[in-house]
């Protein structure tokens, strides 16, 4: 099948979920399209019992879409750069003491906490892995999605402090959690022995330190280009090229392209804004970035549900899932907790904030593309189910409850 085929037919099929969730669900977007899909792809499954050829032809054309590689090679460079335009870069600034720290030391403690979980639980299942394999599971699962939670939040009107928060931290987060797996599987590939924690330690710096710095050059170079003109459709082009341009770049110079376009995106929708476009290309800028948005996490929670189609059941993986569903809770809300309560002179962040910052962390689909991406000598499968397990549950279960949650609290 030919790359426009497919790529046709995920647009036809994300329009037609797009509008059963518009006219008749009404759920939110993402949980809304998702949970379309799953649906289609379950009575694609049981089709396939009196039609093989149908459900032969629905499994071939969502295994020939890799998503690992669509997702983090294409998708999220725009994804993320488009939310980070549409952040208010006022109130990333107030709370970015707490979005530092949570960022940061949240993914690293939650991903060691997972992993360390899981080890000891997998030794009392009699299935035990190597702990490197239990910290990389901990590392897919560590990352948040800013885009799943965000439009609920707003929804539910949670207070804008702990939504900049809970957004700015997930769009860093991404970037960290992208890193330290990258990190991890180079270790695994090399082998402990042959690598010291010094030279992790740089390689973990060189990544992140040097996509936060390309990200700033990059938000520069495009502010310094829009700056000497105005002529929106230019413009937008410039903010293409930043993105499409820029990653490419930051994956040859070797340092994180996702927090690169967090950088990139977040400059361009503060001090570019501001001081480098007019009111009309400001105006076309968000709405092309809004578009493209929308588009994008559309088709990827359709693909999240689509990806159902090419697992295959397995009990002793679902009840590992679900047993992983609540270690990674724990592990959030206790990686939350501890930078909370050791900064606390500094972040400012109230108890509540914490327990809303946990049942809001849902993961999405950067934590299965992750999976997918592992190498077939590493327990891939069973990631892969357990990780699945972990996103519906977080997407529909904690996504359908935030709002509650955001009005009890608050």
């Amino acid at each position: 099948m030919s790359l426009f085929a497919i790529i046709t037919i995920l647009v036809v099929i994300t329009a037609s979920f797009a509008y059963l969730n518009t006219r008749f669900l009404k759920l939110p977007e993402t949980i809304g399209m998702m949970m379309i899909s799953i649906i289609f792809s379950l009575l694609l499954i049981l089709t396939g019992l009196f039609l093989p050829d149908v459900s032969s032809f629905a499994k071939t054309f969502v295994s020939n879409i890799n998503f690992s590689k669509v997702l983090l090679e294409i998708m999220l460079s725009f994804l993320l750069f488009a939310g980070a335009l549409h952040t208010d870069g006022s109130l990333l600034k107030a709370n970015r003491r707490s979005i530092t720290v949570f960022a940061i030391a949240g993914v690293l403690l939650s991903a060691l906490l997972v992993g360390g979980i899981l080890f000891f639980v997998f030794q009392l299942l009699h299935t035990p892995f190597d702990f490197l394999y239990c910290l990389l599971f901990g590392a897919l699962v560590a990352p948040t999605d800013p885009i799943a939670v965000l439009g609920i939040l707003t929804k539910a009107g949670a207070p804008k402090d702990v939504e900049i928060k809970i957004v700015g931290e997930s769009l860093f987060n991404d970037g960290i959690g992208v890193v330290l797996f990258l990190s991890l599987l180079e270790v695994i590939a090399i082998g402990t022995e042959n690598i010291s924690l010094w030279e992790i330690a740089v390689l973990l710096l060189k990544e992140i330190g040097g996509g936060l710095l390309f990200g700033w050059v990059l938000g520069k170079a495009g502010y310094s280009m829009m700056k000497k003109i105005d002529h929106y459709q230019t413009e937008i082009l410039i903010t293409l090229a930043m993105v499409m341009g820029g990653y490419l770049v930051a994956q040859l110079l070797h340092v994180s392209g996702p927090l690169a376009m967090v950088v990139a995106g977040l400059f361009t929708g503060s001090r570019s804004k501001e001081h480098a476009m007019s009111d009309n290309t400001e105006l076309y800028i968000d709405k092309f970035w809004e578009l493209i948005d929308v588009l994008m996490n559309a088709i990827l929670f359709v693909l999240i549900g689509l990806e159902l189609l090419t697992l295959k059941f397995n009990l002793s993986y679902l009840i590992a899932g679900l047993i992983a569903v609540v270690v990674t809770l724990v592990a959030r809300y206790i990686s939350l907790l501890i930078p909370a309560t050791l900064f606390k002179r500094y972040i400012k962040t109230s108890t509540k904030t914490v327990w809303l910052m946990t049942w809001g962390g849902l993961r999405g689909g950067l934590s299965i593309a992750m999976a997918l991406s592992l190498p077939d000598s590493l327990p891939k499968t069973q990631f892969v189910f357990m990780i699945y397990v972990i996103v519906l549950v977080s997407i529909i279960v904690q996504g359908l409850t935030i709002g509650k949650l955001v009005k009890k609290l608050f």
